[in-house]
């Protein structure tokens, strides 16, 4: 049995959740290890540092300053104290536990001191897992110069923090190839791929026409369309502007209709869009709980990625996955640098276009709606076939343990097919 140590800025409160880190963790329980897990409360939610301890471990939820969905200054702020605030919380609640191994995510970069603290105290392994690669993706969408006193403070930060890693996984292979590119001082050999990674529920295949179209009653979603969905975040990455232009040019097809479902700095510009052009084929959703959200999707035929044309970091959004899940078929509108669209492809799940021309989304969306229904299912079905062949929370798991300990481990799957 192993002590592990798993920090990140994502808010779990439990492991009954679903999600791309809960899942992971439930899977390292399963193998026979403590599993103990820093998750931020931020400033607005008026909680105080708190432990819970549970029979796997428990959850600490350090009291931080609010990052999500505030102003830039104050994130900025927050994103810089909370390394001091969380090292104190670890200090006091986890005194007497020798840890084995600490698992930590990006964003942010501002875990070197928590990572240092445990390695140096316990002796304890780490290992990166690289969802994000700041601050140069900032740079990419134009939100921080190179010649920044923030750009170099961080970089020094990403730096540090790879230094730190004993092991760093990638979420692709592009990914892994743009790291030793960009960083040629990291040891090549402690960086691999290890994807995001969930462990899905059981596929009951496509639902009967009458639950499809009582969830489209519930949505008030229109029948006889063909449905693209779009979940998750709604901010600079995902280039609302550009999902927009796509809005529009489709606003006069009635053989489609668009659901958008998210929240995020830029929601306001697709409220806008809708509350000035009144579009017929278009509805926009805050983000739904999770077992709301994966109902919305068994109405839906088409599953929507996009990620800004101008980023030079390959990234692998985990929306994807749950698409994938529920054997929806995806386009993806990216830009050139990431492996996503070629997975997909590559895949047969799904197609690809690049996110600088809305006229070619709008091609590929003609191109689908003249696709029946059981060729769409079809397609979906390969996508969740890729799933449980690629993106098993269970196969991330042993990833991690064996490249962090040498063993070799063998997992047993927790699928019900």
């Amino acid at each position: 049995m192993k002590n592990i140590l798993f920090a990140t800025l994502v808010d779990i409160n439990s492991l009954d959740e679903s999600g791309i880190y809960q899942d992971l963790m439930r899977e390292l329980i399963s193998l026979g290890n403590k599993v103990y897990i820093i998750s931020p409360a931020e400033k607005r939610q008026n909680i105080p540092t708190r432990f819970s301890r549970k029979d796997y471990g428990g959850i600490l939820k350090v009291r931080i300053g609010n990052i999500q969905k505030t102003g830039k200054i104050r994130k900025g702020v927050s994103t810089l104290t909370l390394e001091k605030k969380i090292v104190k919380a670890v200090s006091k609640y986890f005194d007497e536990i020798q840890f084995d191994l600490v698992i930590y995510s990006t964003p942010p970069v501002t875990f070197c001191k928590l990572v240092k603290f445990i390695k140096n105290r316990d002796g304890a392994k780490s290992y990166l897992l690289l969802k994000d690669i700041f601050p140069q993706n900032a740079v990419d969408l134009g939100l921080l110069s190179r010649r920044s006193f923030v750009y170099r403070h961080f970089k020094k930060k990403e730096k540090t923090l790879y230094e730190l890693s004993d092991q760093i996984g990638c979420l692709s292979q592009a990914n892994v190839e743009y790291l030793l590119k960009c960083n040629p001082h990291i040891d090549s050999k402690k960086v691999h791929v290890c994807p995001n990674s969930i462990s899905p529920a059981p596929f009951m295949g496509a639902p009967d026409e009458n639950k499809k179209n009582a969830i489209r009653e519930k949505y008030e979603i229109p029948p006889g369309k063909k449905v693209f969905v779009y979940g998750g975040n709604l901010g600079k990455p995902q280039s609302v502007d550009f999902i927009v232009s796509c809005l529009k040019i489709n606003r006069i097809k009635d053989d489609r209709y668009f659901l958008i479902c998210g929240e995020g700095t830029d929601a306001g510009v697709i409220s806008k869009f809708i509350k000035e052009e009144k579009p017929d084929n278009v509805k926009l959703l805050k983000l739904l709980p999770q077992a709301e959200y994966d109902e919305l999707l068994l109405a839906c035929d088409i599953g929507l990625i996009f990620l800004d044309h101008r980023f030079t970091i390959p990234n692998f959004p985990s929306r994807l996955l749950s698409y994938m899940q529920c054997g929806l078929p995806v386009l993806v509108c990216t830009d050139s640098n990431t492996d996503v669209g070629k997975t997909v492809v590559d895949g047969e799940f799904g197609w690809w276009c690049a996110s600088d021309n809305s006229k070619y989304f709008s091609q590929f969306a003609d191109e689908i709606c003249k696709i029946d229904d059981e060729t769409l299912k079809s397609v979906g079905r390969k996508g969740r076939q890729y799933l449980e062949d690629n993106f098993l929370a269970s196969q991330a798991a042993k990833t991690i343990y064996e490249s962090s300990f040498g063993w070799q481990i063998e997992i047993v799957s927790h699928l019900i097919f």
